[in-house]
């Protein structure tokens, strides 16, 4: 089994470690990170810099907020760059821009290195069952080869296309995401308002053409008041800016985008930026 580096020990990326590592394989991890001690515990080796980790590994997996955190541990000082070795395998399954992914792609050829994007869809509770649903953009042929890695993360594994297809669908994923959570967080704001029960709303649209996984799953942390992040609205915020920025290079208007991403923006504004974003709600109500 090939060995593995995992850069990105979040609320998705220590799950997906662990996963590995339940599967058999050999993982790496940065001692920096403040999950190391537990995924050293669970069989993970240390390395104190990404250059190191990179020159042990046969892949590398980066699970990181942003496309500059990305750029920094790929290119940075003793970035995966300058220790990953010819014939490696790069998969950042970051939620970033696609034009940062094809870029990444670009400076991996340069190496010799195949690379992959491969965001993911399915938040916290997907990460820890290893259900995700993972879209990836690269060659077939480095996609075959991150199968069996993939299949111990996730269960909805689609090769998409050719480099930064996979970011282009994750941000077209989080389009959806976003403005249904924003159309539940009305209809509850408006059926609280009026005195309807919202348990009882919400079962009986779960039976109807409104039912969703975000009405069923995010409805029901709405009605119980639980906003501790499965997925921060900080975070979403920059997924719809991506998704803004990705509409404007092909000229396609995304108003409905704009609007909710105005929204996230309030709630980060209002001091809610940690909270799941299913706490849309409270910028309603308030």
């Amino acid at each position: 089994m090939e060995k593995v580096g995992f850069i990105g020990l979040g609320i998705m990326g220590k799950p997906m470690a662990l996963n590995l590592l339940k599967a058999g394989y050999s993982v790496s991890i940065l001692s920096t990170s403040s999950a190391a001690a537990e995924l050293a515990d669970a069989g993970a080796t240390a390395y104190s810099t990404s250059k190191e980790l990179a020159a042990q590994s046969d892949v590398i997996i980066t699970m990181l907020p942003d496309s500059p955190d990305v750029e920094q541990v790929v290119s940075g000082v003793d970035g995966v760059l300058e220790g990953i070795q010819s014939g490696a395998l790069f998969i950042d399954m970051s939620t970033i821009a696609p034009a940062t992914a094809v870029n990444i792609y670009k400076l991996m050829q340069d190496k010799d290195v195949e690379a992959l994007d491969a965001p993911v869809s399915g938040g916290q509770v997907g990460a820890v069952g290893a259900s995700l649903s993972i879209m990836v953009g690269g060659t077939a042929t480095a996609f075959e080869r991150a199968l069996p890695l993939f299949q111990a993360m996730g269960k909805n594994i689609v090769h998409i296309g050719e480099p930064g297809a996979g970011q282009t669908t994750k941000a077209c994923n989080q389009m959806i995401v976003g403005m249904t959570i924003q159309a539940v967080a009305e209809a509850f704001a408006l059926a609280q308002k009026a005195g309807v029960d919202l348990e009882k709303m919400r079962e009986v649209l779960l039976g109807g053409f409104a039912q969703s996984r975000i009405l069923d799953l995010h409805g029901k942390r709405m009605i119980d008041r639980n906003f501790n992040p499965g997925f921060k609205i900080k975070l979403h915020k920059k997924d719809m800016g991506i998704a803004l920025q990705t509409g404007e290079a092909f000229s396609v208007p995304l108003k409905g985008t704009a609007l909710v991403a105005a929204q996230m923006e309030a709630a980060v504004a209002q001091g809610n930026g940690e909270l799941d974003h299913s706490s849309l709600l409270l910028l309603l109500e308030k």
